[in-house]
Parts: C-alpha cells; structure tokens; sequence
C-alpha cells in the first residue's frame, strides 16, 4: 500500500493539519459535520477507478456488474431509510439536485415561488447570484415582521396570484419547523408542484426525531452531509411517477458518470442513519440546540423567532451593538467555530449582517451534552462581551482546547 507522507509529504502535512484543526475546535458551523471513519474509508475505495454513464443494467461501459450492485443498493438503502417510492443517489451536491428537478418538469421561464434567500432560503431557490434565479421567473415568500415565521396566508395569497408551477420549501437558515403538509395543499390549489429541500435536517428527518415530509412533496432534495453525517453529495427523492423523468434529468441531463466511491459513501451512511446510535446523536442534537438558545437568550442574546425547533440557533446581535462579521472572528480567535448569517430584515450587508448563525451537530456527534453546551455558551458571552479582547480569546481557547481533548473526534457514531 502507498504511503502518503512518502509518496506526497506535501499534502500529507496539509491533511494532518486539518485533522488537528478539527481536533482542537469546537465546530459549531450549522452546515459542517465529522463523517465516521467508515464514510471516509468508501470515499477513498476502489470505485473511484470505475466510469459508469447510465443505471445499473444500462450503462454506457463494461465492467459494471459490482458497481449496478453498489448503486442498487444505496437506493433501497435511502428509500427504506426516508420511506420514499424512488431515489437518485447520483447528485454531486444538493444544488445539482435542485437543477435536476427544476429540469425535470420544468422549463425556462418559468414560474417559481420559494423563501427569500434573506429571511432563511438558499441560494439554489431562485437567488439572482445563482444561475436559477436567471434560468426561471421566482418570487419569493417571506417571514412574518411581528413573528419571523413563515406566514402562510401570505403564501397561499400569493401562489392563487401567480400560479407557479412550482413551490420550494425548505431553508438554510430557518430555525423552525416548516409546516409541509400546508404547502402542499396550497400547491395542490395551484396545481404546482411541490419541492422540499431538506438538506440541513435530513438527519432529523431520518431519525424520525422530528416530522418527516417526504410524503408531503413531489419531489424531496437533501445533502448527505450536516446532520447525516455523510459524505458531500446530494440525492433527490420522488414519488414514483415521476422516477424516469428526474433519472433523465440527472443522466443524461445535468451530470455525465456518477462519483461512484461517493454513492459508495452515501451507502454506508444511510447504513449508520437506520441505527440506535445515530438516533441518540439527533435527539441529543435538537435538545441542546435548544439548551443553546434558552442559555444565550438569559446572558441577553435575542434568538431569532425566540428560539429553535431543529439543529440551529439564528442570533440577532444587534441588542449586543455587534455585527455578525465581529462575532465570528473573536469566536474564531477562541477556538469557536460559527458563521455570520443575515437575518429577517437585516439592514447590514451580507458580509457584515446582523446576525450569527449557530448549531449543535458538531459538538453532538463528538459526545457533548448539556453540560458542555452550557460552558460553550458562557464562552461565547464572554467573547462577544470583550470582542477586541485577545487575552479574553486566549483563556477561552485554552479551555476549549481541554474540552476538546476530553471529547476528542469519533471514528464510529457509537464510540
């Protein structure tokens, strides 16, 4: 077997400096997760080595009979784990999946209707920045002033305005649960279709520790990252009706030969996503993700919509006379990992915003409870109440480091 530091020290040192980053850091980025060992070891396996254009049983090379078992395998796997009628695990990413539904059914110019990138959607829903927003016509739904949750008579007003044929639901940075079973009847009323995009709560969802909606939508996109614990990939679900349309719209469509050592990964983690230990890890997530909103609202921070239903908590810094950008970078400093994040309304740009974005999957799949969330939000008070503090940020930092060295990195979900 090659060795790496011998074959390529260069990059070897790079990896082991990124090991130990993540090693003496405590993760709180809603969007990052640690993949057990096992995720990693597929993504490195042999099937890197194999093209495969087309389906297991048609493919466009020989040699296919391992990987057609393979790609069969990780579909039963998705569909029994989200109780889904068809699954696509080919999607590099989640954006790819999004344009691959859009593609599927739709055609350019046309109407969508979607949450505001600004209020907690994403980029991939319709933003301007995004070749979606150029390729189709969206509007975009927002939040309630008084409440920052999703006004759902607003949304209904507006899908009997402008028939889309197609609402998006999901978000990036919404901190509540999305009442899925109303979308889906408001676009039934339109005749649209109805697109989910679960791709920070998938793991939620496959735990069944919070609602699943799958069987709300027409179509459900997700990563296999965040709280899945997977590798970076995406994967569209569907109701079986529609399974040969999103099949063309991947391949031939929008992506040539699936990564196959990455569908390989997302077998495994569908694998571990079905087990007890897993479960454990979501639950413990949602419970201290509201442990940390309940904590930081007592030291005078403002959740936003007053705390939290999934894995993350939206800050409103302004109380504080803090910008997001000031927030991350002393946080950083300290050995705290977040990320500025606009808010409902937020009069600051995007590079500065109001508000910061946080959330507990990191520090749960390391084996962190409500003990520790309670230390990890006196650290951030003390940060964010001297900001411009180094010897503030060097304290914290070394008890950081301690704590992390007490719950170092797992290479399984049951250790």
């Amino acid at each position: 077997m090659i060795n790496l530091p011998e074959e390529d020290p260069t990059l070897a040192a790079l990896i082991a400096k990124e090991r130990e980053r993540q090693e003496t850091t405590l993760n709180l980025i809603a969007a990052e997760n640690t993949a057990p060992a096992a995720v990693l070891e597929a993504l490195g396996s042999s099937f890197n080595n194999k093209t495969a254009e087309g389906y297991p049983g048609r493919r466009y090379h020989t040699g296919c009979q391992v990987t057609d078992e393979l790609e069969q395998l990780a579909v039963e796997r998705a569909k029994a784990l989200f109780g889904a009628g068809h699954a696509n695990v080919q999607p590099h990413s989640g954006v790819n999946a999004n344009l691959a539904v859009y593609g599927a059914v739709l055609n350019p110019g046309d109407t969508l209707l979607s949450m505001k990138l600004s209020h907690g959607g994403h980029l991939s829903h319709g933003d301007p920045a995004s070749i979606t927003g150029r390729v189709y016509r969206f509007s975009h739904y927002g939040v309630n002033p008084e409440t920052e949750r999703l006004d759902y008579e607003m949304i209904r007003d507006m899908a009997r305005k402008l028939r889309p044929r197609m609402i998006v639901a999901g978000a990036s940075s919404y901190p509540r649960l999305i009442e899925y079973d109303t979308l889906r009847a408001i676009a039934d009323e339109v005749s649209a279709y109805l697109l989910v995009d679960m791709a920070h709560i998938a793991g939620l969802v496959a735990a069944k520790v919070i609602p699943s909606h799958v069987s709300h939508a027409h179509f459900v996109t997700f990563t296999t990252y965040k709280t899945l614990m997977g590798p970076h990939g995406g994967m569209i679900l569907c109701e079986p009706d529609f399974a040969k349309k999103i099949d063309r719209s991947i391949f031939p469509g929008t992506q040539g030969t699936p990564t196959l050592s990455l569908v390989a990964a997302k077998a495994v983690c569908f694998h571990l996503a079905a087990t007890a230990a897993f479960r454990a890890i979501q639950e413990r997530t949602l419970k201290t993700a509201a442990l940390l909103a309940a904590e930081l609202s007592t030291q005078g921070y403002r959740p936003v919509t007053g705390g939290t239903d999934n894995h993350m908590v939206l800050l409103d810094l302004r109380g504080k006379g803090l910008k997001g950008d000031q927030a991350e970078t002393a946080l950083e400093a300290a050995g705290i990992l977040s990320n500025r994040n606009v808010i409902p309304f937020d009069p600051e740009t995007t590079q500065k915003t109001s508000g910061l974005r946080l959330g507990t999957p990191g520090i749960c799949t390391r084996g962190m409870g409500a003990d520790e969330v309670r230390l990890i939000a006196g650290w951030i008070d003390r940060i964010l109440s001297e900001p411009a503090e180094p010897a503030v940020q060097q304290c914290v930092r070394a008890e950081v480091q301690a704590l992390c060295r007490r719950f170092p990195l797992r290479d399984t979900i049951g250790d």
